[in-house]
């Protein structure tokens, strides 16, 4: 009973290996052809996969441009001979999806293991890439921070211009006001001239017509005056009789 267990064993092992050999060869065709898709449909369908076959996988899937899925199947490798070609390749996937700070420690870890002028020349390429990519970087934020400045520069002066506007009214405003202030004060100013004015004209007519009647009073005294001293004195007139014809006046004497 065991040996039939085992032949039965051996006979389903050799037909996994059979069929696992024929997707290889599947897969080899189809390599040739460059149908990528394929390559990877028949090493799936493999029973035994080992990392050979998971190393053909990633590679099938990064000529296929199908760079995040190579790098799935290029991690799950474990062999010692596949590590450099495995972490080549991954620094190439990398490199494809421009993660240039991941493909750089990559390169540098294959080159540890091996000094190979591809992965060296690769490195340095990248390397003035992430240079360059900083420099742009640097400028792309300077001119960031240079155009929110200017735009900062705009507003306020386009702030400042709006308050001078605003301003400019208040302060024709303010003027127009303090004017017609002046020209009521100077009004008042006339006004005030002109009532004193007035005032002095009516203190002179005042002053005048008090003069006049002090003056016509004054006559009215002397007049009176002369008058009582008129009547008070003795006048005597001096009467001169007619002469008689033929007759001479005789003894008669002024007053």
């Amino acid at each position: 009973m065991k040996y039939i267990l085992s032949l039965l064993l051996i006979s389903i092992c050799s037909y996994a290996n059979i069929f696992d050999d024929i997707q290889i060869y599947k897969a080899n065709q189809a390599n040739k052809n460059k149908n990528y898709d394929d390559v990877v449909k028949e090493y799936k369908k493999m029973t035994n996969k080992n990392d050979d076959i998971y190393y053909n996988m990633a590679n099938a899937l990064y000529k296929n441009n199908k760079y995040e899925q190579a790098l799935k199947y290029y991690n799950k490798i474990s062999k010692k001979e596949l590590q450099f070609k495995k972490l080549h390749n991954i620094a190439n996937s990398y490199a494809k999806l421009n993660k240039i700070d991941e493909a750089i420690s990559k390169y540098e870890e294959a080159l540890k293991i091996k000094k190979d002028k591809d992965s060296k020349f690769n490195l340095d390429l990248l390397k003035k890439k992430q240079k360059e990519d900083k420099k742009k970087d640097q400028e792309k934020k300077d001119n960031k921070e240079n155009q929110q400045k200017n735009q900062n520069k705009d507003k306020n002066k386009s702030d400042q211009e709006s308050k001078d506007k605003n301003k400019k009214p208040n302060e024709n405003k303010q003027k127009e006001v303090k004017e017609k202030k002046d020209n009521v004060s100077n009004n008042q100013e006339e006004t005030k001239k002109e009532v004193q004015k007035k005032q002095m004209q009516t203190q002179d007519n005042n002053n005048t017509k008090e003069q006049n009647i002090k003056n016509t009073d004054l006559s009215h005294l002397e007049e009176k005056r002369w008058t009582k001293m008129l009547n008070n004195r003795e006048l005597n007139t001096l009467m001169i009789p007619l002469k008689n014809k033929g007759k001479k006046n005789e003894n008669i004497k002024p007053w």
